[in-house]
Parts: C-alpha cells; structure tokens; sequence
C-alpha cells in the first residue's frame, strides 16, 4: 500500500518513513524542501505543505492511508484549515489516518470525527528528541545551563510513536482511539545527560540556574514573556501524566519501549563537536 507521511523530515516522520519502507509498504513524503529532506533512497519525496489543503490534494492520488501532523508553517501554529484537508482524505479515498497530535486540539480532529474518516490520535507526553534542544551547549562545552525543578519525564522515543503509527496505518492496531505513549521509565533531566554523557564518552554537566537566572536566559534567547514563565511553571508543576509511564507501546508493538539511554547512543552524533549546527 502506499502512504503518504506529512512532517516527514521531522524527527517522527522520518522514522516512519524509515520504518514503512522496511515493511514494504510505498511512502510518499511531504516535505516542504524536498532538496533538503535528505528521506531514505525509496521514499517519494514530493513538495507540499501540510497547511494548502489544495497542494495536499495534489499528491493523494493512490494513497491509501496518510500520517498527519496538526501543526505547521515556521512557527508550527495549530491547524486551521483540517475541514479541507479531511475533504481531500475523502475525495481521494483514504481509509485510515494516524494523526500526532500537540497540546491541544487543532481544527483536524473533529473534521475527522466529523467526517467519519477511520483515524487515530498519537498522544506523546515527552519527546525524547527534545534534549536536542541542550546539544549546542553539549557541544560547545558540555555544559546544560538551565533551571531544573527535578521534574521526571516518561519521555518516548520517536521511533516508538512512529511503530506505533505505522501499526494504525496498516491494520495491526484500531482506529477510533486515542494512543497516550510513554516511555517505560521518569528519568530526570540529569539522568538523561548522564544517558548523553555516557554516549558521547566525556563529561556533561548540569548547572542548575535561579528562576530569575533562567528567566534571563530565556528572555535573551528570544522566548517571549508568555513562554519564558510557561517553562518556568512546567518545571515547578509539572502535570503529573508527564511522569507516569503506560504501556501502550508494548500493547501496540509487542515489545517494551525504547530507553533514554537507547535514544542517547541513537543521537549521539547530534552533540558531538563536530556536528552540523
């Protein structure tokens, strides 16, 4: 069958690509520069944007099921064009969609529902792949200068959420539910640069700042007030489903998921020195 996957240049999407080919399956990739995607040899990579339903409607032809994100554009902004983007599923005949969703609810679920297109909600609580945001400073020096309330994370690894999304896509695991993935462990923020040091083979070490030290930082990064005070509030009250792991990887799977130290030696190249910035 061929399936079509959007934000496939993403840390997600590229591992379902990935993992869609090596089952046999034919995989068209969106991707807003297809010069640049850099997919596996096999993939269709073809130029659109997940937010022109029109250019969406485009590259359906022959597709028989399609991985979608909620979000898009540079500022990754929820969806607001989903009733178009469902009418384009319908006219091609898409039978099953796996979509991974944010925070919160975008215009594409209930257009789905609505439509009564087979689909399914992929739920992460963490991305492991969000410690990619300290490999500059790991880098640079190995140094992570941030605020840490000592919060645990049941973060998930994307190959995880991708297994999991290929499992709806092709018939293996229902639609019509809502897919919470975790990992099978909270580890905290030193944990998991312990996981990256030991990866990498030298030291990294966490400098826990003040919460006006990180609210300058934040702010001199570029984060808005609203979201320099956002992450402040994650850390000091965190919602408690972030910490607590569930087994629906393994459910869907059949096998446990992927550990934070797992996800440190699949990345390690990502913060060693001479890495691409």
């Amino acid at each position: 069958m061929t399936i079509l996957v959007t934000g496939a240049s993403g840390t997600v999407g590229r591992s379902l690509v990935t993992q869609l080919l090596a089952a046999g399956h034919g995989v068209r990739a969106l991707s807003r520069d297809p010069e640049r995607a850099a997919l596996p040899a096999g993939a269709e990579v073809v130029r659109g944007d997940i937010t022109d339903a029109a250019g969406l409607a485009r590259v359906l032809d022959g597709v028989e099921a399609a991985h979608l994100i909620t979000f898009g554009g540079d500022g990754y902004e929820a969806l607001e064009n989903g009733p178009e983007i469902v009418a384009a599923l319908r006219t091609a005949g898409v039978g099953r969609v796996s979509v991974l969703g944010g925070w919160d609810t975008s215009t594409l679920e209930p257009a789905l529902d609505a439509a009564g297109v087979p689909w399914a909600l992929l739920s992460p609580v963490e991305f492991m792949a969000n410690t990619l945001d300290h490999a500059e400073a790991i880098r640079a020096g190995g140094e992570v200068r941030v605020y840490d309330g000592g919060r645990t994370s049941a973060a998930v690894h994307e190959a995880d959420i991708a297994a999991v999304a290929l499992a709806v896509l092709t018939g293996a695991a229902p639609t019509g539910r809502r897919y919470m993935l975790t990992g099978g462990e909270a580890v905290t923020l030193e944990q998991k640069l312990a996981a990256v040091s030991e990866a990498l083979g030298r030291p990294v070490t966490l400098t826990r700042l003040s919460e006006d030290q990180a609210r300058a930082d934040l702010a001199v990064a570029g984060l808005p007030p609203e979201a320099v005070e956002f992450t402040i509030a994650l850390e000091n009250d965190p919602p408690p489903v972030g910490s607590i792991p569930v087994d629906t990887v393994r459910e869907v799977t059949g096998r446990p998921p992927r550990t934070f130290a797992e996800w440190a030696r699949d990345h390690v190249d990502a913060f060693r020195a001479h890495a691409p910035v």
